[in-house]
């Protein structure tokens, strides 16, 4: 499967054509240990209605978060709680 933004691929899961890659943003930790990636490509199919990630994505996570202090740039955005 390519991640090509522009185009559809066969979905892993249900094996039909047409999934569409669309870029998300995903939080990890919390409160002081709060860290966001944005930007991720994750897969979605409309037919079985599955989002899933690619291994390539994951661990290019997994590089991005083990290397945060690195590649990670500081932002102040309001935070509100569902309560």
């Amino acid at each position: 499967m390519t991640e090509n933004m522009n185009s559809t691929t066969i979905c892993d899961v249900c094996g039909k054509g047409g999934a569409k890659i669309r870029l998300v943003s995903r939080s990890y930790g919390r409160g002081e240990t709060l860290f966001v990636i944005e930007n991720i490509p994750l897969v979605s199919c409309p037919h079985c209605g599955e989002s899933y990630f690619t291994a390539d994505t994951l661990h290019e996570i997994e590089r991005i978060k083990l290397h945060r202090q690195l590649l990670a740039e500081q932002r102040y955005v309001p935070v509100a709680v569902f309560a």
